[in-house]
């Protein structure tokens, strides 16, 4: 299927330069922000009230250091080089900080603010609106504190992606829980996000498979029935022997080909067979995973291919070349071919027509296309290609990315593959994990019923494949390993999952109702443990925001673990049933598994309350 394979190089992955990273705020409700986007807001308006008519980008952190602050402003050293040699400019960096610091309003957010060093800014929070903030997070709900500018935004995300005929296996993991994990983000942040499954459903395989079903029995098609795809790997594994090994057969294979996309209907009926046995065995798949997904196939943009070519070439954007029509590009050795010269469509013709129907037809704000970072050549051309044929709307700011990942490799460092040598079926992958888990759980609790034994591991052991592919930066290959993604003791969803478990234990051994202890009740804040969990409680907002800025999952998972560690801490100084403090703490740990709840969530995994 060309581009979308599985097994490229590894690349950097590609982004338009010219297009707006972030997303404009809709006209829809709008929650409350990060911590981290309240104080740049606030930074934002001292610095334009001290220095205006110098246009500055507020520089909001977290502290690295907790006893300095919870956060820094760092914008006074940029800000005094470009106030330098200005006629009443301050005379160094710490002076700008002074007039930034003097110039902030009144806020219930901020505590308390100090300089340090040549001019950063610290703030320490303000312990009542912290508590407040997670006293709303129980009275209101989590999806208020989903970060503010996504919000009505159309965004396409085109994941997954397998190949009709073919199993899926572990290569198509990667980009199956990457896209399922942004479009949750994305939906959680009130996007209009339209999932999308480019199958690989037209193509020479086709007129391979067709042929050999042709051939297979006396009767040719017109004797094919059901059974004939009952097995599509052992119908593709014999039609590919042959198309390799007999000239005459891969001759004819063209030829069906020809027929069926000009439309013969016999061979129309033997296609949409095999499509929709590789849509059954897909669902399968997308079922056990929790993964919803719209099918647009190859097949679908078919009709749109010879208009969209013939528009490159009298823009002047595709040109002719020894009978193929290309896209060139000054900086790159290899041209976009959008026809070839035998007058075939290939994937650069859809992908070109896919892009101008997503942005003129589906009207996205926001496409992003996940494959493996061997495709991200192929992507720069696509989009640079659509910009010079002015596919892109001048009326709307786009942002278009491709999300690139590397290549999951086995223990021993190499390309993942099964004990024959065999790529690994993701089916395979999935049941290994589950019974791993099964096994784990039925000698901690022997006494569990099979029903929720089955559930148990079904999250326990999907949660791990996909967490321990996440946690991992996803431009890099990454090694698979039961034993790691399976570790009760290190980053794992595994470890994850107990520590939730736990925190549920808690609530029920207190026999409290936290739903009415939060409305009866309030967090109040004395011991610096329950300070530190409040305040990581508080940026899991920004930690969204940071998913969804560089596309990178990993950036979450990060934070869910340091909740968790961050948690342990408190759990293990501050005593909660039966203290003076009880429901303060209790509610403490109530915000903690919401969080929690709504990380794993994000992530496509099924919190447990007991194990």
């Amino acid at each position: 299927m060309g581009p979308r394979r599985m097994d490229a190089a590894f690349s950097l992955g590609h982004r338009f330069a010219h297009l707006a990273r972030g997303c404009a705020s809709s006209s829809m409700a709008q929650t409350q922000g990060s911590v981290r986007q309240e104080l740049s807001s606030l930074f934002g308006s001292a610095m334009a009230s001290a220095f205006p008519g110098v246009e500055v980008t507020p520089y909001v952190a977290q502290t690295n250091d907790a006893k300095f602050g919870d956060y820094q402003c760092n914008n006074a050293m940029a800000l005094f080089g470009k106030l330098k040699g200005k006629e009443g400019a301050p005379k160094n960096p710490r002076l700008v900080a002074e007039a930034i610091v003097s110039a902030l309003p009144a806020s219930p957010l901020i505590a308390s603010t100090s300089l340090a060093g040549p001019g950063f800014i610290n703030v320490v929070l303000s312990r009542d609106w912290l508590a407040a903030r997670l006293q709303g997070l129980l009275t209101e709900g989590v999806a208020s504190w989903a970060p503010a500018g996504y919000a009505g935004r159309r965004v396409v995300v085109d994941f997954s992606s397998p190949n009709v005929a073919k199993e899926m296996h572990v290569g198509h993991l990667r980009s199956t829980i990457l896209g399922d994990c942004i479009a949750r983000t994305l939906e959680y942040c009130g996007a209009d996000v339209l999932r999308l499954n480019h199958i690989g459903d037209w193509g020479t395989q086709f007129g391979m498979l067709i042929q050999y079903m042709a051939e297979k029995r006396p009767g040719g098609l017109q004797a094919s029935t059901e059974e004939d795809v009952a097995d599509l790997q052992v119908l593709y594994r014999a039609a590919k022997q042959r198309f390799d090994e007999d000239e005459a057969f891969k001759t004819r294979s063209r030829e069906a080909v020809t027929e069926l996309q000009g439309g013969r209907e016999e061979y129309l009926e033997a296609w949409r067979r095999i499509c929709d046995a590789s849509r059954r065995e897909f669902q399968k798949i997308y079922d056990r995973l929790g993964v919803r997904l719209q099918e647009r196939g190859e097949s679908f943009y078919n009709p749109r291919l010879r208009e969209t070519v013939d528009a490159l070439v009298e823009q002047g954007v595709a040109v002719e070349s020894e009978g193929a029509k290309c896209v060139f590009f000054p900086k790159r050795d290899v041209p976009l071919i959008v026809q070839k010269s035998d007058g075939g469509f290939g994937y650069a013709s859809t992908d070109m027509a896919a892009l101008w129907q997503r942005l003129h037809e589906e009207n996205a704000d926001w496409i992003i296309y996940i494959t493996d970072v061997g495709q991200a050549n192929h992507f720069a051309m696509v989009f640079e290609a659509g910009e010079r044929a002015g596919y892109l709307p001048k009326d709307r700011t786009v942002r278009i990315d491709h999300v690139g990942f590397g290549l999951v490799m086995g223990e021993d460092g190499k390309k993942f593959k099964s004990r024959s040598g065999d790529t690994v079926r993701l089916v395979e992958l999935l049941d290994e994990a589950k019974d791993r888990c099964r096994a784990t759980i039925r000698e901690r609790r022997p006494d569990i019923d099979e029903e929720e034994l089955e559930a148990a591991t079904c999250a326990m052991g999907y949660g791990a494949v996909k967490y321990a592919d996440l946690k991992n930066n996803r431009l890099t290959n990454y090694r698979f390993s039961y034993d790691e993604m399976l570790n009760m003791q290190g980053d794992t969803a595994v470890y994850l999952l107990y520590a939730h478990a736990r925190i549920a234990a808690i609530i029920r051994k207190s026999g409290r109702d936290v739903v009415d202890l939060a409305n009866s009740a309030s967090i109040a804040l004395a011991d610096p443990r329950e300070v530190a969990l409040a305040i990581q409680i508080a940026r899991f907002s920004e930690a969204v925001d940071d998913l969804l800025a560089d596309l990178s999952p990993n950036r979450l998972t990060s934070y869910l673990y340091d909740l968790s560690g961050v948690f342990n801490q408190f759990y293990t100084e501050c005593q909660v049933i039966g203290s003076d403090h009880e429901d303060s703490r209790l509610l403490l740990c109530e915000a903690t598994a919401v969080i929690m709840r709504q990380c794993f969530s994000l992530l496509g995994i099924t919190a447990l309350y007991r194990i």
